[in-house]
């Protein structure tokens, strides 16, 4: 196991007699050395234990990190033997000077001290270089995996002395720029599309091709890349079936000021025709890309383009496989965070385009999942794990979309979380296929009450008009709406009513014996009759201010009205006391004095005492 160290990334380093073989964890890329190829390797100590430097005749420079001290013999001598190459012990500079001597060698830049390298600069991961007085800028792609990235660095370029008249900081920047696959664009483009629609990163793009690089050039931005960081080429159809996803894997990434893109979408209408001429003879086109390619190509605009990228980046097209939807597409509607877009599973894979975009391999997925959608039961969610512990949710599936899915993942090998749950569901009854399969209580109460009334028709409905069933193309039907006078009736009155319904209904094959029969077959509501017990001890209630005022001058209106009757009485006193004012019925009329207290009743007993005689005796009322 191994580090890359120009991008970081973990994977495993093979030795075998034939070459020597890195395969990336990150990416699933492999760089191959052959064996006759390599012409030096270094032994050196880095940051944390050792690591390899391995040089190609060809100009290439390698480096693996992760190496321990005790490897040193066994990886030299295996060199010696099979390789013809010397493992040769270098040492690293430590003195922390930051004056010396620039070394390009191939693809690498070299900082070094007294012929000792203090860092080295693969001039691959350099995405701009800027020049200014007796000063060089140089810029690195961000790494997405480190928390903390070298960004640039900058060199300062004594002036010249010399007589030749040549710009060092010139001299300096070519020599970045000559190594560096992102940045230079030499002579004609091989082709040109315009005004292609881009949806990440989102625009209007005019895409040159170049043998080496492609050149994208919008209003705002430029991006310039390398084919070498080109891992994957796609060609999805849209589930419309008019338009076709163009997808194009970077790694490393393109880069919008904080923004990265790890893949670049181009959106094609199938209608959209194109008559492309490449810049190169015919002879050329034919020695450089072996029929790949021909000089006039006319046809859909999306093929044009995914056969030129193919030819140029040499990588295959991935298309989706057999997997088919519901609807007969290749792909399923879903959402993923808060953006809807379409998941494609593929033969090796899966992939969402397109916000944001994600590709999932295979080898990298430890298991899936199927859950419950959490706002309606008419869909589920697919959920991946990798072997990073990330977790990608792809929500708000349709449930017609389960069964296909889960037997593309079961054909897949993959590890299914919850396979025993999943499969008792499997099939036309599958995965939450209707409402139904969820408990609900309010319809289950529905229910029951609905058994009720049709148990309970012949009493809701007229005489002789429940035996029957309600058949709605018969047009001589009778049957007695819910508005009819007669459509509910009591007991008592169906019984009463026997005899005049039946002289007025015309119809002999009513029976309304059955209906007096169903009838009696209903359950009466069983009742519970809760009787009220007076508590002779409670008190009162309080009485009326007319009351108190008629109880304290009944006397008086008797002896003023001698022989009145009672009933008089009362006539007499409402005259009286609508002739009150006001205030004179707001004067408390009465106190309360508190006479007795039962404690194990809890009941107060008072007693009323008229104002006046308190007036005449207070301090008799207070005691």
């Amino acid at each position: 196991k191994a580090d890359f160290l120009e991008f970081l990334n973990d994977g495993r380093l093979r030795f075998s007699k034939q070459s020597v073989v890195y395969k990336s964890h990150k990416t699933g890329k492999v760089d191959s050395i052959p064996a006759p190829e390599l012409s030096a390797a270094q032994w050196r100590r880095v940051c944390v234990g050792h690591g390899i430097k391995l040089a190609t005749s060809t100009g290439h420079v390698y480096r693996y990190d992760g190496f321990k001290d005790t490897d040193f013999e066994k990886i030299s001598a295996f060199f010696k033997s099979n390789y013809k190459v010397e493992l040769a012990e270098k040492d690293m500079c430590v003195k922390g000077w930051n004056w010396g001597t620039a070394k390009f060698t191939g693809s690498l830049l070299s900082f070094d001290v007294n012929d000792s390298p203090v860092f080295e600069i693969p001039l691959a991961s350099v995405s701009q270089c800027a020049t200014g007085k007796n000063e060089v800028t140089v810029e690195f792609h961000q790494n997405d995996d480190a928390e903390v990235s070298l960004m640039e660095v900058r060199f300062y370029v004594p002036p010249n002395t010399g007589d030749d008249g040549s710009d060092p900081v010139e001299a300096f920047a070519q020599n970045v720029l000559s190594k560096a696959d992102v940045i230079q664009a030499t002579g004609d483009a091989v082709c040109i599309f315009k005004e292609l629609q881009c949806l990440t990163p989102r625009g209007r793009y005019d895409i040159r091709i170049y043998p080496t690089f492609l050149h994208l050039h919008g209003k705002t931005f430029d991006y310039k890349i390398p084919y070498t960081t080109v891992l994957r080429l796609f060609l999805l159809p849209h589930k419309d079936q008019r338009q076709m996803f163009f997808v194009i894997s970077l790694d490393p990434p393109i880069k919008q000021g904080q923004t990265r893109y790890h893949f670049l979408i181009l959106l094609f209408s199938k209608d959209e025709e194109l008559s492309l001429a490449l810049n190169m003879s015919e002879d050329e086109v034919e020695k450089r890309y072996e029929g790949k390619l021909s000089k006039n190509m006319s046809g859909p605009l999306f093929e044009i383009v995914s056969r030129v990228m193919k030819a140029l980046v040499n990588r295959k097209i991935t298309v989706p496989g057999n997997f088919q939807g519901h609807s007969g597409s290749q792909c399923i509607t879903c959402a993923y965070k808060a953006s809807s877009g379409l998941l494609y599973p593929l033969e090796r894979g899966f992939i969402y385009v397109h916000k944001p975009p994600v590709h999932l391999r295979f080898e990298e997925i430890s298991c899936v999942n199927f859950a419950r959608g959490t706002t309606t039961t008419r869909s589920f969610d697919f959920e991946i794990e990798t072997k990073q512990n990330n977790q990608y949710t792809f929500s708000n599936i349709e449930r017609e979309e389960y069964g296909k899915l889960f037997d593309f993942v079961n054909a897949k090998k993959l590890n299914i979380k919850n396979r025993g749950f999943k499969e008792g569901m499997k099939g036309a009854e599958g995965y939450s296929d209707s409402d139904e399969d969820q408990h609900d209580a309010y319809l289950e109460r529905m229910k029951e009450e609905g058994k009720i009334r049709e148990e309970g028709d012949g009493s809701d409905e007229s005489e002789g008009d429940s035996d029957e069933s309600f058949n709605p193309g018969e047009e001589d039907d009778d049957v007695p709406e819910e508005y009819d006078s007669n459509a509910s009736v009591s007991d008592s009155e169906a019984d009463d009513g026997d005899s005049e319904e039946e002289s007025k209904k015309k119809k002999p094959e009513k029976k309304p014996k059955k209906v007096v029969k169903e009838k009696k077959e209903r359950k009466p509501r069983k009742e519970v009759i809760y009787k009220k017990v007076k508590d002779p001890g409670a008190p009162k209630r309080p009485m009326s201010a007319y009351m108190l005022w008629l109880n304290g001058n009944r006397e008086r209106i008797k002896s003023e009205n001698p022989g009145i009757s009672v009933t008089e009485i009362s006539k007499k006193a409402g005259e009286m006391w609508k002739q009150l004012s006001k205030d004179r019925k707001e004067v408390p009329a009465f106190s309360i004095i508190f006479t007795e207290f039962h404690g194990a009743q809890n009941i107060l007993v008072c007693e009323y005492v008229n104002m006046q005689n308190v007036k005449k005796n207070r301090a008799s009322a207070l005691e």
